[in-house]
C-alpha cells in the first residue's frame, strides 16, 4: 500500500475514533449530568461526512467499490485492461466534474456566503472543503490505477 493510502486509513480511523468519542461524550452530558453538549452532534455530522468522502477515496484505491463483472470475466486479458482502463477514466470524469468542480464551487459559495455551523461556529466551507478533496484523491488514485494497475483478479 502506498504511503498515502496508509496516511488515509489512519485519518479515517482518527476521524472514527473522534466521532465516536464526540457521540459518547454527548450520552454522557446529557444523561449523567444532564447538561447536554450541542457541539457534539453537530460535531459528529460533520466527522461523518469526512469520514463518508474521504471513505469512498480510501475505497476506490482500494478495489472495494461494489462492481458488477460480468462483462470482464467474458473478456479476454486484452479486453479486460482496457474495460479497466474505461472505467477508471469514466472514474476519473466523474472526480473531476462533479466533485473537484462542483465540490470547489460549492466552498467557494459558502465561503463568500459565510455560512457558520449553529452550534460550534464553524465555518461550512471548511465542513465541504473535503469534497473537492476527496475528488483529487481519487484522481490521483484513478490515474495510478491506469499507469499502473491491473483488473483486480477473483479471490
Amino acid at each position: 500500500m502506498s504511503m498515502l493510502g496508509k496516511i488515509l486509513r489512519l485519518a479515517l480511523a482518527l476521524l472514527m475514533t473522534t466521532m465516536v468519542a464526540s457521540v459518547v461524550w454527548q450520552v454522557l452530558s446529557r444523561y449523567l449530568f444532564v447538561v447536554p453538549a450541542a457541539w457534539t452532534e453537530e460535531l459528529a455530522r460533520f466527522l461523518l461526512i469526512w469520514i463518508g468522502m474521504l471513505g469512498a477515496a480510501y475505497a476506490y484505491r482500494q478495489g472495494s467499490h461494489l462492481g458488477i463483472d460480468l462483462l470482464a470475466n467474458k473478456l479476454a486479458d486484452s479486453g479486460k485492461r482496457t474495460l479497466h482502463n474505461v472505467v477508471h477514466i469514466v472514474c476519473l470524469l466523474f472526480a473531476v466534474s462533479v466533485l473537484v468542480i462542483g465540490g470547489g464551487a460549492l466552498v467557494a459559495m459558502t465561503w463568500d456566503l459565510r455560512q457558520y455551523s449553529a452550534a460550534m461556529g464553524l465555518p461550512i466551507a471548511y465542513v465541504y472543503s473535503v469534497i473537492p478533496a476527496s475528488g483529487l484523491l481519487i484522481c490521483l488514485f484513478g490515474a495510478e490505477a491506469i499507469i499502473h494497475g491491473k483488473p483486480r483478479q477473483e479471490d
